[in-house]
């Protein structure tokens, strides 16, 4: 993954639920383009780094094995979509079904814990003609997880602290 619309996890809950946080920043490239000299985030990247916190939610509850798209976006509302630098956005997700095509997330986004946007974001697993696709390589989603802290901050659904899965790696030793 190269692009990171969300800084760091800060809840994270196996199966059910998580939360993310993005401080929206004047480094950031894409603000001098949109708009030249009035910065404002894109609501396509708020929409974007809630997919991504609720993505890696479905992810983990596949057990890390499904590369995960977000397919549809059924309902979205942004009550105020001026997000400009110094702003902190917190976005909240809620799995609403895992399904063995996909999933659906009840989300919502919030500026300085106001809400200022909510929808429903449906995923799809690639699989099929799909599943040998190298949308991003094997092992990048982990490391998201593990960039974003979520192995910091994540609970199993046994209510034990998440642990990052076991690699699996196969050595080869030739002489």
């Amino acid at each position: 993954m190269h692009w990171y619309w969300i800084d760091r996890i800060t809840v994270f809950e196996s199966q059910r639920s998580a939360e993310s946080i993005k401080v929206v920043s004047l480094a950031e490239d894409h603000l001098h383009d949109h708009f030249p000299y009035y910065p404002v985030m894109p609501a396509s990247l708020v929409i974007e780094g809630i997919a991504q916190t609720a993505g890696l939610l479905l992810y983990e509850a596949k057990g890390y094995k499904e590369k995960v798209v977000l397919a549809k976006i059924p309902r979205f509302t942004c009550y105020n979509v001026e997000v400009k630098p110094g702003e902190v956005l917190k976005y909240k997700v809620k799995l609403e079904s895992v399904r063995e095509d996909g999933g659906v997330a009840s989300v919502w986004a919030y500026r300085d814990n106001e809400l200022f946007a909510e929808g429903e974001l449906m995923f799809a697993h690639l699989g099929g003609n799909f599943a040998d696709q190298s949308l991003f390589a094997d092992g990048d989603m982990i490391e998201m997880m593990r960039l974003l802290r979520v192995f910091e901050v994540g609970i199993g659904v046994d209510g034990k602290k998440l642990t990052p899965p076991k690699p699996d790696i196969q050595i080869h030793c030739s002489r």
